[in-house]
């Protein structure tokens, strides 16, 4: 049989058979809630968090815009493997045809290499909002945040379009058995018959100049800003920059370093279980950590959050007087007005109409 004949016997067959997470596990039932259950945090904390900042206008800022647009990426992000794994669990099904498994592998490729380059984006808003706030409003307008984040997408979408069509149009000639629970590039690569070593030098080199500008940018802010909070005088100013920038940090450590993994170590130090387990830290557990990094550890949000949810604060008792006392003095307006104090009418109106706001402020707050 030649080898015309070799493909197009052993590629005729469209579908992939998706081993999956569950099957790695004696418990796969068990694994489906959790995954399930983690699936809901994601999808709920992140569209919360989007919707918390579009409700607050004290949140209208650079930070939180990046913040809405790396939140709705991983809302897209975990929602392109996990509702297919878990339905395919559940129905027992665990097949996947061609046009679904290219399609799937283009959009994690995009969105993971748009969220690639928005943090790097990130990094460099804190740091010029550390480094330089006086420029702050200028250098960080809402034309320069619209497009870095449309850079962002943009190069993601360079990495979808590059790596997908190529990877999709070798031929696979083994077994139509994907040793993960979606369709990864490494893993779908596996499958071909044909040489990828070209191929595969070509990825690495790829996925080195997308991490390398990213890397260079990130490390280099966060040098500066280092070296501006160690001069910084105010200890609660210290406190504020570090704890801002070290739950940016804990995000790109996770996504970076999993990323490394998976596209740039020897093909010797992968297994199928390994690479499972890291596609899950990056695909599932990081979705669901950046709204709870970037909200338990942010005042501004959990303010924003009790504002939205009409959850007020707790007022000392100096305010509550103040409010009650305020109110009586209206109440004292109105009834003279009612009585028929005419030569204080005025003043006494203008001086109600003063305290009413008084009161709303007072409340607001």
């Amino acid at each position: 049989m030649d080898n015309t004949t070799w493909v197009v016997n052993h590629t005729g067959r469209s579908d992939f058979d998706l081993v999956g997470l569950f099957s790695q596990y004696k418990y796969p039932a068990l694994l489906c809630v959790i995954v399930f259950v983690v699936f809901l945090m994601a999808l709920s904390g992140n569209i919360i968090l989007i919707l918390v900042i579009y409700c607050d206008a004290h949140l209208h800022n650079p930070m939180y815009f990046f913040i809405t647009q790396l939140s709705f990426m991983d809302v897209m992000y975990i929602s392109v493997t996990v509702p297919k794994m878990l339905m395919d669990q559940v129905l027992g099904v665990n097949k996947i045809s061609a046009p679904e498994c290219g399609m799937q592998m283009f959009l994690y490729l995009t969105l993971g290499g748009s969220e690639v380059f928005l943090l790097a984006a990130m990094a460099y808003d804190r740091y010029v909002a550390i480094c330089h706030p006086l420029l702050y409003p200028i250098l960080m307008n809402h034309r320069v945040c619209l497009l870095l984040v449309s850079s962002s997408w943009f190069l993601g979408s360079l990495d979808g379009f590059t790596l997908t069509p190529v990877t999709m149009t070798f031929p696979f000639c083994r077994s139509r058995e994907i040793h993960h629970f979606f369709c990864e590039v490494p893993a779908v690569m596996k499958l071909s018959c044909s040489d990828t070593s070209l191929y595969e030098t070509l990825m690495y080199l790829c996925c080195v100049l997308m991490l390398l500008i990213p890397v260079t940018v990130i490390s280099s802010s966060y040098s500066f800003i280092l070296f501006t909070i160690h001069r910084m005088n105010s200890a609660e100013g210290q406190k504020k920059a570090f704890a801002t920038c070290s739950s940016h940090m804990t995000v790109v450590i996770l996504f970076y370093g999993a990323s490394v993994y998976t596209y740039m170590l020897p093909t010797s130090y992968h297994t199928p279980e390994k690479d499972m387990i890291v596609s899950f830290l990056y695909t599932i557990l990081t979705p669901v950590l950046n709204p709870l990094i970037y909200s338990l550890r942010n005042k501004d949000v959990t303010r924003a959050l009790k504002r939205m949810l009409n959850v007020k604060s707790f007022g000392t008792a100096k305010e509550t007087a103040k409010v009650s006392l305020l109110i009586s003095r209206v109440d004292d307006v109105n009834t003279d007005e009612k009585i028929g104090e005419q030569p204080t009418l005025n003043s006494h109106s203008d001086y109600g109409a003063e305290q009413t706001e008084d009161i709303t402020l007072l409340i607001s707050t």
